[in-house]
């Protein structure tokens, strides 16, 4: 029987609802961003993005149950972020998931941030298990082992910045405004990359973590070599240079996770990329060459469910009905909730905006 379940994602500063079902159908994916209201401070103000979820849930939801032509009487569960994220976003989404189960006597699924973005291949491509997974974004970058729902392993982590947030960080720096990511890639189609010697943190280590601290800090002190006399094209060309050293280390730290993954699972070659700066095509053709080379699968969802939305979020609480992995009223808003720890992995030091 056909189950509908409606998502809920409010972790950062987009406000999102949708209806998904058992068979792979969204329904509807209602999301608002809130990209105008932060574009004055470089970056997401956590009081501003909890103010908005509170001034537009409901009338997303109330959208997304229109346009998807069902009743709350039609739901058979309610899912929505739990973590990790901006505590007050979560919370916000969280407890408008409790009172709607409440009120209509609905099961409840708190989900994982992560998770959501880490099953949405299966919802766009029907991507069997097991698969690693490649997630970069602004508050993320990690390379995870997906063996099945609830089942996730992590081979790598920053160490500091998420790649988005260093893309934001380098484009405030230019003085190009926010989102950084795509005026970055937009600013580096003029440049040329070759004209800075920008480092390659991480590269050729045995592991599969990620640095960009460094990175961030040498366009920096590329910056302060040209000084006040910076035009559009030393932008242009700095831009070019830090997404080349973006694109071989991710490239690097991929291939070296999808050595380690072969090794755990002959024959499961599935490179799954999801996040925001799975939009950048430079990094795209990067990691299509990687793939290529190596006998790998390379999938990647539709960027609107690349990006943060309520239909992944949906999708993964579907996932978890089926086995009957609901969770309970008490269940509490997460800042850092770090995926494998669904697992009962042991967790791994990490900073950044999301764990």
């Amino acid at each position: 029987m056909t189950q509908i379940v409606l998502g809920i994602e409010s972790s950062c500063d987009e406000t999102a609802a949708a209806v998904v079902d058992s068979e792979r159908n969204i329904l509807s994916n209602v999301v608002l961003s809130q990209i105008e209201e932060h574009a004055p401070y470089g970056g997401v103000v956590p009081e501003i993005a909890a103010r908005a979820h509170i001034d537009h849930l409901d009338r997303l939801i109330a959208e997304a149950m229109a346009e998807a032509r069902v009743d709350f009487d039609d739901l058979d569960a309610v899912a929505a972020t739990a973590g990790p994220g901006l505590i007050g976003g979560v919370m916000i989404g969280l407890v408008t998931a409790k009172a709607i189960c409440t009120a209509r006597d609905k099961p409840l699924i708190g989900l994982n941030h992560l998770e959501a973005h880490a099953l949405t291949a299966r919802l766009t491509n029907d991507v069997a298990f097991p698969y690693l997974l490649l997630l970069v974004s602004g508050g993320h970058c990690q390379l995870v082992s997906v063996t099945g729902v609830n089942q996730y392993k992590r081979l790598g982590t920053t160490l500091d910045d998420a790649v988005g947030e260093a893309f934001d960080k380098a484009a405030k720096m230019m003085g190009l405004g926010y989102p950084g990511g795509p005026l970055v890639e937009i600013a580096a189609r003029k440049g040329d990359a070759s004209r800075f010697k920008l480092p390659r943190p991480m590269k050729g280590r045995d592991n599969c973590d990620f640095s960009f601290s460094g990175l961030k800090t040498a366009v920096r002190r590329a910056l302060d070599s040209i000084g006040d006399q910076a035009n559009d094209q030393d932008h242009a060309d700095l831009c070019a240079s830090f997404q080349a050293a973006v694109g071989d280390v991710l490239a690097d730290r991929t291939k070296r996770a999808m050595g380690l993954f072969e090794e755990q699972h002959p024959g499961a070659r599935r490179l799954v990329i999801a996040g925001g700066v799975a939009a950048n095509k430079a990094i795209g053709e990067r990691l299509s060459t990687i793939t290529d080379r190596s006998g790998f699968d390379l999938i990647v969802p539709p960027l609107g469910l690349c990006t943060d939305n309520a239909a992944m979020v949906a999708w993964a609480g579907l996932e978890r009905l089926k086995l009957g992995l609901t969770s309970d009223m008490t269940i509490s808003a997460r800042a850092r909730w770090p995926l494998d720890s669904l697992a009962g992995a042991t967790d791994k030091p990490f900073t950044g905006a999301k764990a």
